[in-house]
């Protein structure tokens, strides 16, 4: 099986991702991939090196921040025994353990400028040096990196090597946040809560319809990792029963209220969430004549969230598709 089927979801966003990475799979090139904390950088970068024909070779991560820089040149080049105070032995780095595989350098971004340096002089000629040695080494490992920040802005700072990002920026490939592939909450979600339940050996929690729309609105400012620690969550303390909307986080009951006119007077016999959201739906596309893009943005929603909305609901009530117009039918 491709180890690429463990992203779940479908939205298009995601797939030209995945397309994109099992393309570079196949050949040794250096990848630079970008994209929010918590959106999968690091599973991304181990399924490339899975689909790879290094795959049974080593895959060594450097989270390049959480080493303070006196130590990150050690780790990553190693060292020779009396090259500094407390090198009482010959250590091999990081990237001589990684030779023949692949090493995953996370948060590049926090690399000291003599680093992105010597690093550079690696990628260029596959040669290194470790710290108090005299004689060059060759290796045979192909690098790939990440970062949560944009580095044209740490250049213009200069916080970050231009030739470096060059060489670094051979294939990029951003993962795109979790609110901008809203139509995949569900299916992660869910994922999560059947994962979860397994590992602590208890029954599935579900979420309930009204809930699922309030995760699909929310922004997930932690992106999956958010959904994930979140479904853990709720696979403890929830299981086996329906997680209702007032059981969610403060934070996404508060968001989902927003969104609730200020005037807006709930009847006492309550309402059907699904009816009045399908109702807003087709108004929004009435007065956009078809506009998604219009639609979306009446609505306060991504227009890939619109596309699931109108997926979902076609697939849920053939007579809904019937009553959009030609232009409107997904």
């Amino acid at each position: 099986m491709s180890n690429f089927k463990a992203f779940i979801g479908q939205s298009p966003i995601m797939a030209e991702v995945i397309n994109n990475a099992r393309i570079v799979s196949s050949s040794d090139a250096t990848v630079l991939i970008t994209g929010e904390t918590g959106t999968g950088k690091e599973v991304l970068a181990r399924a490339i090196q899975q689909e790879s024909t290094r795959r049974d070779k080593a895959f060594i991560t450097l989270n390049c921040a959480a080493l303070p820089e006196s130590l990150v040149e050690s780790e990553l080049f190693g060292h020779k025994k009396g090259a500094f105070t407390g090198a009482t032995a010959d250590k091999e780095g990081l990237l001589k353990a990684a030779h023949g595989g692949t090493l995953f350098l996370d948060e590049i971004n926090s690399l000291s400028l003599s680093i992105q340096g010597k690093l550079l002089r690696f990628l260029e000629s596959s040669e290194y040096m470790a710290v108090g040695d005299t004689k060059t080494r060759k290796l045979n490992v192909r690098i790939l990196a990440a970062t949560n920040t944009d580095l044209n802005k740490e250049i213009l700072q200069g916080n970050f090597r231009q030739d470096l990002y060059f060489r670094l920026n051979v294939i990029p490939i951003e993962m795109p946040p979790l609110r901008e592939r809203s139509e995949d909450i569900q299916a992660l979600a869910e994922h999560f809560l059947s994962v979860y339940a397994n590992v602590h050996g208890l029954p599935v929690a579900m979420f309930s319809k009204s809930s699922l729309h309030a995760l699909t609105s929310y922004p997930w400012p932690g992106n999956i990792r958010e959904l994930r620690n979140l479904c853990e969550r709720f696979s403890i303390l929830m299981a086996g029963n329906t997680i209702e909307t007032d059981r969610l986080p403060v934070e996404i009951i508060k968001h989902s209220l927003k969104f609730i006119p200020s005037n807006f007077n709930l009847p006492s016999e309550g309402v059907d969430l699904d009816t009045l959201l399908t109702s807003c739906i087709q108004q929004a596309l009435d007065r956009s004549q078809g506009n998604y893009s219009k639609s979306a943005k009446l609505l306060g929603i991504s227009r890939f969230t619109l596309y699931y909305r109108l997926r979902k609901m076609s697939a849920e009530n053939p007579s809904f598709a019937t009553k959009l117009n030609p232009h409107q039918r997904v």
